[in-house]
Order: structure tokens, then sequence, then C-alpha cells
């Protein structure tokens, strides 16, 4: 029986959404000049609000914005390996880690599930030793583009990517017991299918969920 225990990232493990800070780290070393364009960041958002743009329009549009509709991959990696080292000193749950540390010992394979960008959540992976399944961004050459390729890994795109990753390393369900962590209700999906489901520092609507289902509630902050 194959053991997994799957992370949600933003929230779950760090203490803060990661994609601004990620924008405002990567744009200042890689085309610093963009970091004029920031107020229109908040143009975005509003647009969001509004229905206007979904989460991976938001994301594409965001990125495209700060670091450009082209960007080299070897840079992009650079950069992208020093935020996952200052993410993992001045943005996590210690208390996560511990977690984390406690699943592998109990001889769980450790898993992080994330909507970010897979360029920098693979880089936290690679840190803490984890394998990763996220948001892909489209190559063009030897260069990086915003657009995503495929699915947003978010509600049950995550899980069907989760899936997908699972055939990859030929992992059948019925043969593996799975923990779920993650702070947000947009992971019920993933929540729901796993055989146990945990509501790490959950907003509100989660917390709910979690108390109606039954799943265990972790407060790490």
């Amino acid at each position: 029986m194959q053991r997994l225990a799957i992370y949600d990232m933003d929230k779950t493990i760090t203490r803060r959404a990661t994609f601004g800070p990620f924008l405002f780290y990567a744009s200042l070393r890689y085309r610093p000049w963009r970091i004029l364009l920031a107020p229109a960041l908040a143009v975005t958002v509003i647009a969001y609000g509004l229905k206007l743009l979904n989460r991976a329009q938001l994301k594409e549009i965001n990125l495209a914005l700060m670091l450009g509709r082209r960007i080299d991959s070897a840079a992009l990696a650079r950069i992208s390996a020093g935020f996952a080292g200052r993410t993992l000193t001045r943005n996590v749950f210690r208390a996560a880690l511990d977690r984390i540390d406690a699943d592998r010992a109990d001889g769980y394979r450790i898993v992080i599930a994330s909507a970010s960008y897979a360029f920098y959540v693979s880089q936290v992976a690679r840190l803490l030793g984890t394998d990763a399944v996220a948001t892909q961004a489209t190559p063009v050459d030897h260069d990086v583009t915003p657009t995503i390729a495929g699915e947003n890994c978010y509600g049950a795109a995550k899980l069907a990517m989760v899936m997908d990753w699972m055939k990859t390393q030929s992992i059948a369900r019925e043969h593996a017991y799975i923990r779920f962590y993650s702070d947000h209700a947009s992971d019920a999906p993933c929540l729901e299918w796993a055989d146990e489901a945990f509501a790490a520092n959950p907003h509100g609507a989660l917390r709910a969920l979690a108390r109606t289902r039954g799943w265990t509630i972790l407060d790490w902050g």
C-alpha cells in the first residue's frame, strides 16, 4: 500500500499567498523597470472581482505584466530557486514543516499540489524533498510564457491533475492511502477523495465544511 500525504501550498504550508510576492521578487531581478507597471495589478484584481477574468486569466495577465510575454527559462529557474529559499526562510508555518517531517517518518510520500506556477512550486518542493503537482506554464523555444499549459491546478482540476500524476507514478488509487491538507474550500474535491482530510488553517467556509464532514481541523498559525 502506497502512502501519500498531499499538501496544498499557499496558506497551508506558507503563511501568506506566494504569487504576488513572487511577481515583485522576480520583476526586480529580471526586468526591474516593470515594477512601474505594478499599479496595473490592482486593475486586474478588480476585473477578477467583477468576474471579467477567471483565475487562470488573472494569473497569466499578471505574470505577463511583471515579467513579460517571453521569459528566459534559465533566468526564471535561477530566480525561482532564490524565491523558494526565501519563502522557506520567511513565509512558512513551522508546524507545517513538522507535520511534513512526521508524515515522512510514518512512511508517507510527500506531494505538494498547488495552483501556483510549477516553475517556483517545484523549487519549493525540491528544497523540502517532495514531489510537486502545479500549474504549468507554456514553453516556447528556450523561453517560458505566462500562458497556462492545460488546466489551472485549482478546484476539481487539481484533483484531476493529482490523479494524472499518480498514473505517471504507477500508483493505483485502490492501492494507495491518501492524506490531503488544505486551507481552502476550493480543495473540497481533493479532501472528499482522500482517505484522511485535514483542514489546515482553514478559512471560514472550509472550517464550517470540515465540521460538517468530520474532517480534522489543524490550526498552525
